[in-house]
């Protein structure tokens, strides 16, 4: 098998970095030279999130990615994070370090089955979460992130019907604050499902003064136990803004390092999940990503995203919609 072939088959650069290099200053180099920006989700290594020129939640990213300048577009999160990117600037090149990091929340949607699931109910406003596939953003009316998605459900008549998936958490938690009655697709998020109700309680009695910070995507139990709920921006930004010096954070990890950094005279506790043998609870997915993987696909431009150009058409309406209105409703 040639090295070319080894790399499809592996799904990112398989090429072992160079010894006795700075591999930060050489990505550092390679971005420059190649007029590349690094944008990274909150979820990914802390390393990562420190050399990105850019880090953020799915709508900063998906806002920042239809505004770039730069020839070449490094995604530092998961394939759907990429493809809406692509979506949105195709005249670019848009990498992910290792396709193989996907969603389960993604996986739990598959197109036929939600188009049949659509097709079903014909009078009805398609909204889907931005954790999709581009052929699902292609069957949408509107696409929605955790940060937006109340702000868009609100601009919508209060008479109109519709579909919301595929996330069934965030869907329940939105028409609980709504007042909506949306039709939802059963799917979740590996991560937010795990999360351990029983444990967070154990963790309240031994931090009392600890605030509960919880993702809309956890369940309804843990919902109601938290002390704010709001997308990972929205968590970010309560933690710097209140009083409290102590949080239990419900959401993956990965986003303690971003709440670390803007306020270093306070403790994160990361919220364990049903796994007894684990103290907070990671994304496998968001953690293939490495330095060293994404040196490799800066160096050879490997691995891109590409999105059928028909798909791409029908995928950007929604994506588009959605901008227009977080940017009327100031997000």
């Amino acid at each position: 098998m040639n090295i070319k072939s080894s790399w499809l088959k592996s799904g990112f650069v398989n090429e072992e970095v160079p010894t006795g290099i700075d591999i930060k200053k050489e990505i550092v180099r390679l971005k420059e030279e190649k007029d590349a920006i690094i944008m990274a989700h909150f979820y990914q290594t802390n390393e990562i999130q420190d050399i990105a020129d850019f880090v953020g939640d799915s709508l900063a990213l998906a806002q920042k990615a239809a505004k770039t300048d730069s020839k070449i577009i490094v995604l530092a999160g998961v394939h759907f994070m990429g493809e809406t990117a692509k979506i949105l600037s195709p005249e670019k090149t848009v990498l992910v370090p290792d396709l193989n990091a996907g969603c389960s929340l993604a996986d739990s949607c598959p197109p036929d089955e939600f188009k049949s699931f659509v097709d079903k109910h014909p009078d009805y406003t398609v909204l889907t979460y931005v954790n999709t596939t581009a052929k699902i953003k292609a069957l949408s009316d509107i696409v929605v992130t955790s940060t937006n998605a109340k702000n868009i459900v609100d601009s919508l008549p209060k008479n109109e019907k519709i579909i919301f998936g595929p996330d069934r958490n965030l869907g329940n938690y939105l028409n609980s604050i709504s007042g909506r009655e949306m039709v939802l697709w059963d799917g979740a998020c590996h991560v937010h499902e795990k999360f351990s109700v029983e444990k967070i309680v154990e963790l309240k009695e031994q931090h009392p003064e600890a605030l509960v910070l919880a993702h809309p995507e956890c369940k309804k139990p843990l919902l109601l136990l938290a002390d704010f709920v709001g997308s990972t921006a929205a968590l970010l930004n309560y933690s710097i803004k209140s009083d409290a010096k102590k949080f239990i954070v419900a959401t993956e990890s990965g986003i303690i390092h971003q709440m670390q950094m803007e306020s270093n005279d306070k403790v994160f506790i990361p919220a364990p999940p049903n796994d007894s043998t684990c103290a907070c609870n990671d994304c496998e997915y968001m953690k293939l990503n490495s330095l060293e993987k994404l040196y490799n696909a800066l160096k050879y431009e490997w691995p891109s995203i590409e999105v059928d150009e028909t798909i791409r058409l029908d995928a950007v309406k929604p994506i588009n919609r959605m901008l227009d209105i977080s940017h009327k409703a100031g997000l």
